[in-house]
């Protein structure tokens, strides 16, 4: 397997196995989650798409790199599973913090 498409859905299984195993914030069960990443996909299409277009592409992969699977537009479908980790990771963080600061767990 090529190396992008593979540290992305290992990042993806990372973040996800994270939240499962020992933050256990909800987070992935919630809709504003949801919400939240579908739009955050939405402009990623249109940033992304723009950067990556095949007919005169800004950023240019290794072919031996990438998968080759552009599912939308001319994104390549690891560019998603990347997305996804990082700003699930993010939230994810966020919201742990949030939860920790609220129980005082924070206070010197």
């Amino acid at each position: 397997m090529a190396i992008y498409p593979a540290t992305a859905l290992a990042a993806a299984a990372l973040v996800v196995a994270w939240e499962l195993l020992f933050l256990r914030t909800g987070l992935l069960r919630q809709r504003a989650y949801w919400i939240t990443m579908a739009i955050v996909f939405a402009f990623m299409v249109v940033v992304d798409g723009w950067l990556t277009k095949l007919s005169a592409p800004i950023v240019l992969y290794r072919a031996a790199d990438v998968s080759g699977w552009r599912p939308i537009w001319d994104i390549l479908a690891e560019e998603y599973a990347y997305a996804f980790a990082l700003v699930t990771l993010v939230l994810l963080s966020w919201d742990h913090a949030g939860r920790r600061a609220a129980a005082g767990g924070d206070r010197p």
